[in-house]
């Protein structure tokens, strides 16, 4: 699989490889559950209510640290197309994230609002990485590759997450039943010292082969310029349709991805799942999503981008309907199961949906500027997911029904879709953006 792969290629899917142990085990699991834990212990009143309120406070963490992102952004994004910034931005926010995340372990358990305080920090820098990284495609890689490239990433970010989330849940499990000297707050600590181990570790590669061939020659006043080249840019966006209706698009769908990625565990555990059997389905979810990412990028090939996408979207739809019918009256066996259905069609649609988006909007802008418009590409993306926790968190508050908060999400994929309808077809040929 590997064998036709440049260096450049394959140390920049690693890169996924190393920074999806952070998206599994921190974002997606175990922060969860030790931030709810966390809350849940300081916060008074009813059981169902103290629930509903740190769920409410978890999402209201990650907006925020989603309003951070959207004004840092395209003021770095721009910044980093002169030559020779894209990898300094990229190892500073690398570096702070995986300092901030071995700081979660030290952090006293009860001092929720500090752990969360610390955790939008991890959040920030690992998705400001992420700005520099996927900008670093159109240096690695060429048009008509990037799919399967991009694709790729995913692909191996899923089976790169599930060794440090075996290796932390194994502690977490014992702590549960009490094997071992460590209790469940121990546990959950070792698990980020783990994380960050892995995401440094498996960095490596791309810090040392990946550079940027792409950008804008030095000059003097930089900074300055960098901001007047970014006003104009927001000028010239509006007039190129392609880019812009995809972006219009890409706000909303990937909104709801975003949402249902984050509020993942802490919507399980509100509903009666024990966490055990939480880390068991979500590490399934991840061998599923394995395949499935390299299908997307296969179909993407036969099918088109588009198509594949709009398939990926309709998926999500199903997967809110699904949770609309997750009450809380019914049995624990039956929501089990219901979540289990939820988490593997996550599985086979959240990889691919990611993917294919990344690498459409990477043939359709010029390289030299790619770190600028994927600036761009993060505050669609990432503006867009302060509206999905805030609706989960508000919906789930007002209704005191979490499902409903989830469900309340296939707003945007269905506004998404309804806008994507109007990006042109990825088969026929797209002029870049000079």
């Amino acid at each position: 699989m590997f064998k036709r792969l440049s260096k450049e290629e394959i140390s920049w899917i690693l890169y996924d490889w190393a920074n999806s142990a952070y998206t599994m085990t921190v974002t997606s699991t175990i922060m969860g559950l030790y931030f709810l834990q966390s809350a849940s212990n300081a916060l008074t009143g009813s059981a169902g209510e103290v629930a509903v309120t740190a769920n409410a406070y978890w999402g209201f963490g990650n907006s925020f640290a989603t309003i951070l992102l959207v004004i840092l952004s395209p003021i770095l994004g721009t910044l980093a197309d002169y030559k020779g910034k894209k990898k300094l931005y990229f190892n500073c926010f690398l570096f702070t994230g995986i300092i901030f995340t071995v700081a979660l372990a030290f952090i006293p358990s009860r001092m929720w609002l500090l752990l969360l305080i610390i955790y939008v920090i991890t959040a920030v820098a690992y998705n400001g990485s992420l700005i520099f990284y996927d900008a670093f495609l159109v240096d690695i890689s060429k048009d008509e590759d990037m799919d399967k490239i991009s694709s790729m990433g995913y692909a191996f970010g899923y089976i790169g997450s599930t060794i440090p989330f075996i290796l932390c849940m194994l502690f977490v499990v014992l702590a549960m039943y009490g094997i071992g000297p460590f209790s469940l707050i121990m546990a959950y600590r070792i698990a980020f010292v783990i994380t960050a181990v892995w995401w440094l570790v498996f960095s490596i590669p791309m810090i040392k082969n990946v550079h940027q061939k792409y950008g804008i020659e030095p000059e003097k006043h930089y900074i300055k310029n960098g901001f007047l080249r970014l006003g104009r840019t927001l000028k010239e966006i509006k007039k190129h349709k392609a880019i812009f209706t995809f972006l219009l698009a890409y706000f909303f769908y990937i909104d709801g991805v975003d949402t249902i990625i984050k509020m993942a565990t802490a919507y399980g555990s509100t509903i009666g799942i024990d966490s055990v059997t939480l880390l068991v389905i979500l590490l399934v979810t991840q061998f599923v999503a394995f395949p499935f990412a390299l299908i997307y990028g296969n179909a993407a090939k036969r099918f088109g981008t588009k198509r594949t996408l709009y398939f990926g979207i309709f998926t999500y739809c199903i997967i809110c309907v699904v949770a609309f019918f997750m009450s809380s009256d019914k049995d624990k066996g039956t929501l089990t199961i219901m979540f289990w259905i939820l988490a593997m069609l996550v599985g086979t649609a959240q990889g691919g949906i990611q993917a294919l988006s990344r690498s459409y909007f990477g043939r359709i802008i010029p390289k030299d500027r790619a770190n600028e418009f994927f600036g761009f590409y993060n505050i669609f993306g990432k503006f867009a997911a302060i509206v999905g926790p805030v609706l989960f968190g508000t919906i789930s508050i007002a209704t005191g029904k979490a499902n409903y908060g989830v469900s309340s999400i296939i707003i945007l994929f269905i506004v998404g879709a309804i806008v994507f309808y109007f990006v042109p077809d990825d088969r026929q040929p797209t002029e870049r953006m000079r």
